[in-house]
């Protein structure tokens, strides 16, 4: 038992315990040691997962990545759920990726949207860019000596292919039959304005 002052969240996340305030008072129980898949699951972070995935996070330190979207200088709050997923993966021994979109920016994402986004250029993408970077690595450790997390920039890859290769070797995989029932798209395609071939091939990207 410990006085109440220090019932501090991030001393008690640090120390993997759980702690119970009870009658102004902060009480530790030590738990067994858990891995990433605990963790989630305790802060109730945990949707669904592939029924494997608990016993591959016990034994094996993985690569994890998500995608920003560069629409603007600064991250918004929606964000950081995703953040923190990368930041405890890093915490617990895996690598985190930080992929910004850079290339997708470009041409928009029907995600989510009613309307189509207006386009950027490409100066402004770089400039969101470099924004959403300086605001990761107050969360990510880039300097980490096992585990470094990386931001990448997916106009490294997707800028240099050309109409021909993405018709040929992506193009050819998919059918419109697939891509008009998601629901992104969908969305769009029953709104008054429509949605435009760009932003139609978006999830091929």
């Amino acid at each position: 038992m410990v006085d109440a002052s220090l019932c501090d969240t991030d001393l008690v996340d640090a120390d993997r315990r759980v702690s119970v305030v009870l009658s102004s008072r902060c009480i530790w129980s030590k738990q067994t040691e858990m891995n990433l898949f605990d963790e989630f699951q305790w802060r109730g972070m945990l949707y669904e997962a592939t029924t494997e995935l608990r016993e591959v996070l016990a034994k094996e330190k993985l690569t994890t990545y998500i995608g920003f979207d560069p629409s603007a200088p600064s991250l918004h709050v929606g964000s950081l759920l995703p953040i923190m997923g990368l930041a405890r993966a890093q915490r617990f021994g895996h690598t985190p990726i930080a992929i910004a979109g850079g290339g997708t920016g470009l041409i928009g994402d029907p995600s989510g949207k009613t309307k189509e986004r207006l386009l950027l250029t490409r100066e402004q993408v770089e400039e969101n860019v470099a924004g959403i970077k300086e605001q990761l690595s107050r969360f990510l450790d880039f300097n980490a000596k096992d585990n470094p997390a990386r931001i990448v920039n997916n106009a490294d890859w997707l800028a240099p292919i050309t109409m021909m290769e993405f018709l040929r070797d992506v193009g050819k995989h998919f059918t419109v039959n697939n891509l008009i029932g998601k629901e992104a798209i969908s969305r769009l395609l029953d709104s008054d304005e429509g949605i435009s071939f760009t932003e139609f091939i978006c999830p091929l990207l």
